[in-house]
């Protein structure tokens, strides 16, 4: 990555949980897409949370936008996470709930543009009184979306968040991701299992197995032409429609 500025600079990255020990070193360039898949337990939301400072290594290196971020509390580091789980809250207002990415208090008018602006963004204007029992499963998620954009922080981390959608909506949800990632010139780490969403993207790609980082590569490499047989076993020789 020489001349390429890093978002996310991991070197021997080690965390242990019970009796597996994770290591992890990755290098993600500014404004990159990179998908993270593999084996359920294998380490992906391992991953993202030791980034977002949710889960602390026992040793290792971990820089963001080239600042040591190592001690450093979640809410100081420049990376918003968005959950399978959109934690939106069903007694307040899409807007309401966007507004909270701000902070908990009454907002000023630059403010409320700001959350006006973030679920134009995510194609939900005009939805910004309804609750989240009255929007679709793929409304609510835009909603979180929109939340982690008026966050405004440079690195987005999603931990399977369109999981619960239909094929249709997930590549739906995905192109829009990208989309804001261009607009907004993000570094976007996605955990999936549904890699039927990827086509089209111009993605790079993670494989994580046994708490390491076993290959990386454009998403065609890794998932059209596995280089290791553990993700032609994973995949089930069946490409991105596995």
């Amino acid at each position: 990555m020489n001349g390429v500025e890093r978002a996310i600079d991991i070197d021997d990255l080690v965390y242990r949980y019970e009796t597996m020990e994770m290591r992890f070193s990755l290098a993600v360039a500014a404004g990159a897409f990179i998908i993270l898949f593999g084996p359920s337990g294998a380490g992906k939301s391992t991953l993202l949370n030791l980034i977002a400072g949710f889960e602390a290594p026992v040793s290792g290196r971990l820089s963001l936008l080239g600042r040591d971020v190592l001690g450093t509390a979640p809410a100081a580091r420049p990376v918003t996470t968005l959950f399978q789980d959109h934690n939106l809250f069903p007694h307040l207002t899409a807007a309401q709930n966007v507004a909270l990415g701000l902070h908990p208090g009454r907002l000023n008018p630059a403010e409320r543009a700001q959350v006006a602006e973030a679920l134009a963004h995510v194609g939900l204007a005009g939805l910004e009184a309804r609750r989240p029992a009255q929007l679709s499963g793929g409304e609510r998620q835009r909603v979180a979306l929109a939340r982690s954009l008026v966050r405004d922080r440079p690195i987005l981390l999603l931990d399977e968040p369109f999981a619960a959608l239909g094929p249709a909506q997930r590549r739906e949800m995905v192109g829009l991701v990208d989309r804001l990632r261009q607009e907004r010139g993000l570094t976007v780490l996605m955990v999936s299992h549904q890699l039927d969403a990827l086509p089209g993207i111009a993605a790079q790609a993670a494989f994580v197995a046994d708490g390491r980082i076993a290959a990386t590569g454009t998403a065609t490499e890794l998932l059209i032409h596995p280089p290791l047989p553990e993700i032609a076993d994973y995949l089930g020789y069946a490409g991105p429609a596995a």
